[in-house]
């Protein structure tokens, strides 16, 4: 599950809104073990996103860098380039 929280810092355009939530929700769907929670649970489970977003927008907010921000299709294009090499190498010593 947490393989789909990205890094959202430094980056252009900045996170958006959803992708910060997107976070939120894979990290409280990892520290719950629960994929939708059942009813009894689910305010607490929003509630978890809800906090934990506003949190990481706090968070995203007040990191200050000097580095340029990096360019999402670059960033993109590099861990491809990482997997297929990683798989590449999974492949042959099989």
């Amino acid at each position: 599950m947490c393989r789909n929280i990205r890094t959202l810092y430094n980056f252009a355009p900045p996170a958006s809104e959803d992708e910060v939530r997107a976070a939120a929700l894979q990290y409280v769907r990892k520290v719950s073990g629960f994929t939708k929670p059942s009813q009894a649970n689910e305010e607490a489970f929003d509630h978890a996103v809800a906090a934990i977003t506003a949190a990481t927008e706090e968070l995203l907010g007040s990191l200050v860098t000097n580095a340029a921000p990096k360019d999402r299709e670059v960033e993109a294009d590099k861990a491809r380039k990482r997997a297929q090499a990683r798989y590449t190498l999974v492949a042959k010593a099989s």
